[in-house]
């Protein structure tokens, strides 16, 4: 049974300032996204003088080792039953209240890895949190981007909107201890191409247990647009991609009011059809324990799920959308995935 532990830790510096006692963890990762953690602690074990939300952060440990990280956002005081329960979201949630606020608004074209780093090194630069962004290397795809200062473009929405789509990518971001002494934690922000990892072949009743599978269809597109803003003409920017699929004529449109040329347009449009080609199966599933670590299975990692079951006839690549990690007062370990089709994620132009 793996050994989790529980760090309160200075949001800001990333200074552990206690290890807390538990009643149970909760927490997740999240493809593209900041992902959840609730702790529960006894009420008298947390000090409201060090312990603050938006100032603190959670980090859970696995066997020593940092296995989750965020920010504490909310509190809840249950007096009746003694308990504190703290619920946090990852670092990623911290570039939602952050702004791209330069004076005179921004406008760059540059390497897609090269904006990312700029838009997290600004934050840092500016009373942020310390995101490692080391370990980025651009790899050649060029995007642009322009807002004016009044625009006040959000700095998550900002890297959403460069992962998602066509020659996007997947991030994350990992906490780790940066030195020997562990009294203080760090964390980084990862990009990777798409499914450039791997999980083992799981197949239903034999290492997992596949509790659902859902279908959705309502995303299919036999011609996908994507507008931009409006010139101030009346005439905004378009793009458009086509699938050849069995169905009845089906169209999606979206509109991203900060893009303002047809070629910024062009990997929406196209993000936009690779959803579009197939109908979506989502299955979820429950890691039988003691078969694979719950490390070997990280969001955005690709794998083949086999399943006959009636109605229910996979064997194919899915991704992992989303990994949650339950842990209860006995320190028993429970974990269970989300996928979607591999198919959705990978798109054909990666320029």
């Amino acid at each position: 049974m793996p050994d989790y532990e529980v760090l309160q830790v200075e949001a800001k510096t990333g200074s552990v300032i206690a290890t807390l006692p538990v009643t149970g963890i909760s927490y997740g990762e999240t493809l593209n996204a900041a992902g959840t953690a609730s702790v529960g602690v006894p009420l008298d074990a947390a000090d409201p003088e060090t312990l603050s939300p938006g100032r603190s952060a959670l980090v859970v440990t696995r066997d020593d080792e940092p296995a989750w990280g965020g920010i504490i956002w909310t509190a809840s005081a249950d007096l009746a039953a003694g308990t504190l329960t703290l619920n946090a979201s990852g670092w990623h949630s911290y570039y939602a209240a952050r702004f791209l606020a330069m004076a005179g608004g921004y406008k760059r074209r540059a390497e897609q890895t090269l904006l990312l780093r700029e838009w997290i090194d600004y934050a840092n630069d500016n009373g942020g949190i310390n995101t490692d962004t080391s370990g980025l290397r651009p790899i050649g795809r060029f995007r642009s981007r322009e807002w004016g200062f009044s625009e006040f473009k959000n700095i998550a929405d900002a890297i959403n909107e460069l992962a998602d789509e066509d020659g996007g990518f997947d991030f994350r971001y990992e906490t780790f201890w940066p030195d020997a002494k562990h009294t203080r934690i760090a964390h980084r922000i990862v990009k990777e191409d798409r499914a450039s990892n791997t999980f083992p072949t799981l197949t239903h009743g034999l290492d997992a247990d596949v509790t659902q599978v859902a279908y959705d269809g309502s995303k299919q597109a036999t011609r996908s647009y994507a507008f931009g803003a409006d010139l101030g003409t009346g005439v905004k920017p378009y793009a458009a991609w086509s699938n050849n699929l069995d169905t009845p004529t089906l169209t999606q449109v979206a509109t991203y009011a900060d893009l303002k040329s047809t070629a910024d347009l062009i990997p929406k449009a196209a993000a936009l059809s690779a959803v579009g080609r197939q109908v979506i199966a989502i299955p979820t599933l429950d890691l039988y324990p003691g078969v694979y670590s719950p490390n070997n299975f990280i969001p955005g990692a690709f794998g083949t799920v086999n399943v006959d079951s009636g109605y229910v006839r996979l064997l194919e690549e899915f991704v992992i959308a989303e990994r949650r990690i339950e842990v209860d007062v006995n320190g028993t370990e429970t974990a269970a995935l989300s996928l979607a089709s591999k198919e959705v994620f990978v798109s054909g132009d990666s320029s």
